[in-house]
């Protein structure tokens, strides 16, 4: 496959998941409000123009060419105008109340949202939110214990024919060069170790460990090699290898000179595959992934102005600063056209974490962002609803009058702001990805 053509197709892969995330997400506010009564005559994924639709009872199911979102509509989102607070007549605040309720019938008023109760109202407004958590966590938790993170496994890629002058040069093979232990023992490429010395081994990290604690007495080495177990005894050599910083800097010493330091060699190279963590840490470290998402919501004034700044050019892009839908599609095409047409590509298994990772989080950065409590995010409807409660409660608890519903329409105004914030910073970022990409 050509790089071009795999580049597209993560792109696509990208578009088809976030699809998949949307219509799912809408689902979960369509679900409840259609358990509860509301009324809801559309369900749409993307925007724009429709390309095709169906009806079933009284809702209209259907695809439209921009998927870059979706919505679907509950009729009587606003509540009525308070007759002692009347809106403004052809103001937009009275506009979109006509709209919100033109579609109910006389015999319909009692399907309006907002009619809904209060834990009702939130089971709705935060389905969407809460499908967008799941959704992450699930990817997440198949990315990591089932396909398993991107390392260096126990099967080798290389064997070297030589014990070269300067290993750590790749200096290439030369007459005067003994034969590497491996080539010695008939090591081949594609070998899968499965014990060292006696030592179980299914990483690479464990085979390195089982070398040095063997050093450079004879060891048997238990090797898979096309479904057949094979017994090889392998003596390693001791060579001079460069010592290196926690940095992954090559260690000088005081005269300037780079240290090395006498090591077990045998003339093995890992491949690089996935492996899975241990249901145990899966927790730990999808919870970490979920905290990190929040915080960067929290403290999105200071991503975005760190982003402008790379940018600018006046710093460097950080790999967990914010990136936007074109930096997001960028990376899901180069992970798939990694190495592609030169035979050196990503094995499948580390394409297969790093989409369900991106998708992953991705789902959680919706549902991170949809808690803002603004509106038009569902995080502004889950706070009026609750704002409405307490209301409620308190008036209860002093036996006071129902206050009534919450007139999230008052919120119009701001929410329009908001949207329009929301534009520029997808532009900006859009901007960012193009001159300063991860």
């Amino acid at each position: 496959m050509s790089h071009t053509l795999a580049y597209v197709l993560g792109i696509i892969v990208l578009i088809i998941g976030i699809g998949l995330s949307v219509a799912l997400h809408e689902l979960g506010h369509m679900l409840p409000a259609k358990h509860f009564g509301v009324k809801v005559p559309e369900y749409f994924i993307g925007f724009g123009p429709r390309l095709w639709s169906t009806r079933r009872g009284e809702t209209e199911y259907g695809i439209k060419a921009i998927w870059l979102g979706g919505y679907v509509r509950l009729l009587g989102m606003l509540p009525p105008a308070r007759p002692d607070h009347p809106d403004k007549p052809g103001s937009m605040i009275a506009e979109a109340r006509a709209e919100s309720l033109s579609e109910l019938g006389p015999d319909e008023q009692d399907r309006a949202f907002y009619r809904l109760s209060t834990p009702r109202k939130l089971l709705v407004m935060a389905g969407g939110i809460l499908t967008n958590l799941a959704l992450g966590i699930i990817c997440l938790t198949v990315a990591l214990g089932v396909v398993g993170q991107p390392a260096y496994t126990a099967t080798l890629s290389s064997v070297s024919e030589c014990v070269s002058s300067d290993i750590d040069a790749g200096a290439a093979c030369t007459d005067a060069d003994p034969t590497s232990p491996a080539a010695a023992a008939g090591l081949r490429a594609g070998d899968t170790i499965t014990s060292w010395d006696g030592t179980p081994t299914t990483t690479w990290a464990d085979v390195q460990a089982a070398i040095a604690a063997a050093g450079t007495e004879p060891a048997v080495v238990v090797v898979d090699r096309g479904g057949d177990e094979l017994q090889l005894t392998i003596t390693a050599v001791e060579v001079p290898r460069t010592v290196y910083d926690a940095a992954g800097n090559p260690t000088k010493d005081a005269s300037g000179e780079v240290v090395t330091q006498l090591r077990p060699y045998v003339g093995i190279g890992p491949s690089l595959g996935t492996v899975r963590t241990s249901p145990g840490d899966i927790p730990q470290v999808v919870g970490s992934a979920v905290g990190q998402t929040l915080r960067a919501i929290v403290t999105l004034p200071v991503g975005l102005y760190h982003a402008v700044a790379a940018g600018l050019g006046l710093e460097e892009r950080s790999p967990d600063g914010l990136v936007s839908l074109v930096g997001v599609g960028r990376i899901a095409g180069e992970v798939s056209s990694a190495g592609a047409g030169t035979g050196t590509g990503l094995p499948l298994s580390v394409r297969l974490f790093y989409m369900l990772s991106l998708l992953g989080s991705l789902n959680l950065a919706l549902f991170a962002f949809n808690l803002i409590p603004l509106l038009p995010l569902d995080g502004g409807h889950v706070a009026g609803a609750c704002w409405e409660g307490i209301r409620r409660v308190w008036a209860r608890a002093h036996r006071r009058p129902d206050p009534g519903y919450a007139d999230t329409a008052r919120m119009l105004p701001v929410g329009q702001v908001v949207f329009y914030l929301l534009i520029i910073m997808a532009a900006i970022l859009i901007w960012v990805d193009i001159v300063a990409p991860i």
